[in-house]
């Protein structure tokens, strides 16, 4: 168990939760935060250890990756955790504010990735797991720039994974549900979505129905266990889920139910039709 890991996102949620259960296993767990402060030279080895990194970043990114390999001299796992919400209309959306978004659900994946590639390239080993969403399988309405940089994320990780395994790199996705994290309360909305009467009614009712599953989600120790596994198999699979039964139902249902279906079933749910 002396595995080095390094976890995005760290300081809340999910990056946390599995920061610290790995940690108690024996991990060797460094997690990041954009506002961590960094480690000075006489800190304490305990893992694990929360290093500042911003995601958007090259050099912060770089600066952090170092920091760890001037440490360990190695890298085994690597999740790309960290990520934000956004909510709103297609249309009340700004331009600026989806690359917001994007920026840190997808790009920081993208450059989190460039920067630990090279490492797991030239020992031939290495595990990365990119925690994707059930919202980047079944879009959610009103969260559609959210679903879309998942479904970036999806797309991503099945290339990297063909072009990695060569290198006995194994790239792996998890895709949560709704789970009680910290996730509602930090949830941005468009600008726009609380002034267009066209879209705002509906938008509250989905978004209402959002938070009521996740204020009722598992608790985000269950992701935590099946991480742990996940990072010790030899060949796992591309993809696990995580969540209630009936939301991976639904995503399991998407592939063989006609799309209007679907799409008429969604409506219902969040309230929206």
């Amino acid at each position: 168990m002396n595995k080095v890991v390094f976890i995005t996102g760290a300081s809340s949620g999910f990056g946390q939760s599995c920061a610290s259960h790995l940690s108690d296993l024996g991990y060797r767990v460094y997690g990041s935060s954009r506002k961590a402060k960094a480690p000075s030279k006489d800190s304490p080895s305990r893992f694990p250890i929360l290093l500042p990194m911003d995601v958007g970043e090259d050099v912060s990114v770089r600066t952090a990756v170092d920091y760890i390999l001037e440490r360990e001299g190695r890298l085994d796992v690597v999740v790309n955790n960290a990520g934000v919400g956004l909510a709103g209309s297609i249309e009340d959306t700004s331009i600026e504010e989806a690359e917001a978004l994007f920026a840190t659900n997808f790009f920081g994946v993208h450059r989190v990735c460039r920067a630990v590639l090279p490492v797991m390239r030239r020992q031939n080993d290495g595990c990365i797991v990119n925690i994707s969403s059930l919202g980047g399988r079944v879009t959610i309405p009103f969260q559609g720039f959210y679903s879309a940089s998942k479904y970036a994320v999806e797309a991503l990780s099945e290339a990297l994974r063909m072009e990695t395994a060569p290198f006995g790199i194994r790239v792996v996705m998890i895709e949560p549900g709704d789970f009680k994290t910290g996730f509602t309360a930090a949830r941005s909305f468009a600008a726009q979505s609380a002034s267009n009467p066209a879209y705002k009614e509906r938008c509250r009712r989905a978004i209402t129905v959002m938070e009521h599953d996740e204020h009722g989600g598992a608790d985000p120790t269950e992701l935590s266990r099946l991480l742990a596994r996940v990072i010790e198999f030899d060949s796992p699979r591309l993809r696990y889920t995580a969540g209630t039964r009936t939301q991976r139902l639904a995503v399991g249902l998407k592939r063989i139910l006609p799309a209007g279906l679907i799409e008429k079933a969604l409506k219902a749910y969040y309230k929206i039709g």
